[in-house]
């Protein structure tokens, strides 16, 4: 966690929504241990030696990472596993001033361990409400398909989320599309996103990041998200980019996760002045933490240290992640003012 500058304002107080985030990759290594240790598992070094992805430029890349998450992911199985992830993940986030998350799950990844999907979810959804009366966080649950499998079983997906759709805690708040962005053809999607509209669930697929702008436009035209995971590379095209705006599409950004898979250098390289210049609306996320090492606290960080934002902004950041976030308007009006009354009270 970021330690507060002198005559800087706290990160860690600054109320905010986190938006984007990984049901495994939610884990500290330190959590993960202990799951595996309770399983008999023995972890390698590369998920365990606290530099996980932390590697040289020329070798960063999506399928590293997607064969260290795999090995992660292997060690939640059964619902004891899967109820510590929830609330890990919940602490974690109160501990950074999170008041609003939205963690984001496969169902199919997990079901053989208890039994099926609706198990799966049902667990997820009755941790994630448990959770949120103890810790203070909202926490909220994204069902999301996997490009690596076929559009029928997203299908399946967007029906089982229909089930558990609402905005409280506990609740299925929305669907997404995750994983590989080169599998699959987008549109095969969208038959998904239609079930998952009708029920009332908004969008929030993967894009824009692995890939550029013309695949990026693909998913903003066939899936109608409300909610685009990162979409960074909407900057190359500035026309896509102010379409992109007008629709008001929130943006959630994750800037470790870019520069970890190699899709920027530095993290001073992640276009997030560029999007906020267009007018975008930025909701910082974390993505992976348990890989990349960074957690929600350390994006705002990177965007103060590292991107010149002043408090003011950091403030207009934070409500920006809320009000992208799914959570009941009173909530988020409470959060904002909480936001306000951050930046009205002077730094130490």
């Amino acid at each position: 966690m970021p330690v507060p500058s002198p005559g800087a304002r706290d990160i860690a107080a600054l109320p905010k929504a986190h938006l984007h985030l990984h049901f495994t990759g939610s884990l500290s290594v330190p959590t993960l241990q202990r799951l595996a240790a309770t399983r008999g598992v023995e972890l390698p070094e590369s998920l365990v030696d606290s530099i996980a992805l932390d590697v040289p430029a020329d070798k960063r890349g999506w399928f590293r990472f997607q064969r260290l998450y795999d090995l992660a992911r292997s060690v939640v199985r059964g619902e004891d596993a899967l109820r510590t992830v929830v609330r890990s993940a919940a602490e974690e986030d109160a501990a950074e001033g999170s008041r609003r998350l939205e963690l984001q799950v496969d169902p199919t990844s997990y079901a053989a361990s208890v039994g099926g999907l609706a198990p799966v979810l049902e667990i997820v959804c009755d941790e994630a409400a448990s959770a949120s009366a103890d810790t203070g966080v909202q926490v909220g649950i994204v069902v999301a398909a996997s490009r690596t499998r076929h559009p029928f079983d997203a299908r399946t997906l967007a029906r089982l989320a229909a089930r558990f759709a609402g905005q409280g805690p506990g609740e299925v708040c929305a669907f997404g599309l995750n994983n590989n962005e080169w599998d699959g053809d987008t549109p095969e999607w969208d038959g998904a996103f239609r079930i998952a509209r009708r029920a009332g669930l908004p969008g929030v697929p993967h894009g824009g990041e692995l890939r550029g702008p013309e695949h990026l436009a693909e998913v903003v035209e066939h899936l109608q998200p409300t909610r685009i995971g990162h979409g960074v590379r909407a900057c190359e095209d500035p026309e896509l980019l102010a379409r992109m705006v007008d629709a008001g599409i929130a943006f959630e950004v994750c800037p470790a996760s870019n520069v970890h898979l190699g899709i920027y250098p530095t993290l001073a390289d992640v276009p997030v002045r560029t999007l906020l210049d267009a007018g975008a609306r930025i909701a910082l996320g974390a993505d992976d933490p348990l890989l990349f090492l960074s957690r929600l606290g350390d994006q705002y960080a990177t965007a103060r240290h590292t991107h010149g934002l002043s408090d003011a902004e950091l403030a207009s950041l934070a409500k920006a992640s809320v009000q992208a976030s799914f959570a009941p308007d009173p909530d988020k009006r409470r959060w904002i003012a909480d936001i306000d009354t951050w930046l009205a009270t002077p730094p130490r």
